[in-house]
């Protein structure tokens, strides 16, 4: 996502400590580890950063580590990183001030973090958020975020299934089994279109 939107460097991370906070398995870091000359993945959960490392043995990989830790308080030295990215993980709006401060503490001057969240105002799953969790105030994200100094792209994607029994488990992981049902009796097909904001800052 970072690569399309134009902010990922064209060559890659090259030479960059990169930091990706709420890492779970850690999907993304073989793709970061390809260029970057350092990569720490922190994940609070022990049986998720149990399989981010195996992920790392099975793909050789040896300039990414994962440590087992929250937003809160990353173990790094100060001022030691050049790119943070979190998906998904922790940085919801308010309430995450002090994990936002810990990056402020570790990134360096000139590093960028990148927080990749829901964009509960459209598309198909938007709606299916909005009715989920009803209290949740998308305006009031926004401006959270803007009183940090951030900014935001606005970025489409797509959910693309092989089938439908694969749709089904996904949506079942979002949700809980009631709004499901209800979910999976009103969408036809193997796809979902699904909006988020990709909030980034640069220190």
């Amino acid at each position: 996502m970072l690569r399309v939107l134009g902010r990922c460097p064209a060559d890659g991370f090259t030479g960059m400590q990169v930091l990706d906070v709420g890492c779970g398995t850690g999907y993304h870091l073989p793709w970061f580890a390809a260029t970057a000359a350092q990569v720490v993945g922190v994940e609070p959960h022990e049986p998720l950063a149990i399989r981010a490392r195996d992920r790392l043995a099975r793909h050789g990989i040896d300039n990414a580590a994962v440590v087992e830790a929250g937003a809160q308080s990353l173990p790094l030295p100060d001022r030691s990183i050049d790119l943070a990215h979190a998906r998904w993980a922790y940085f919801f709006g308010a309430g995450c001030e002090p994990g936002l401060a810990e990056l402020e503490r570790v990134l360096r001057p000139g590093a960028t973090a990148f927080v990749i969240d829901n964009d509960a105002t459209r598309s198909t799953f938007g709606g299916w958020f909005v009715r989920a969790w009803p209290s949740y105030d998308a305006l009031a994200v926004e401006r959270f975020w803007r009183r940090q100094g951030w900014s935001r792209e606005r970025v489409d994607i797509r959910w693309a299934h092989r089938t439908r029994a694969d749709l089904e488990r996904v949506v079942r992981l979002e949700f809980t089994p009631q709004m499901s049902d209800r979910i999976l009796a009103e969408h036809t097909g193997t796809e979902v279109d699904y909006a988020v904001n990709l909030w980034w800052r640069r220190y």
